[in-house]
């Protein structure tokens, strides 16, 4: 079962994933990123839980409509 503690640190080392993947040149990223994604995907919320944060949260998240 993940964790809340868990599926922030998900979100917010994805985000730190993405800047530096973002910013990297293909010479600079020596990272395997399959292994980091498989990492990060494990603790990602899914669709019911960003609902339900949506529901408790409206002004910080938006209901999915995707």
């Amino acid at each position: 079962m993940t964790t809340p503690y868990e599926r922030t640190k998900a979100v917010i080392d994805t985000r730190a994933l993405l800047q530096m993947l973002a910013a990297a040149n293909h010479s600079d990223c020596h990272c395997n990123v399959q292994s980091v994604a498989q990492r990060l995907l494990r603790h990602y919320p899914l669709d019911v839980d960003l609902a339900v944060s949506a529901a408790a949260l409206p002004g910080v998240w938006s209901a999915s409509e995707l």
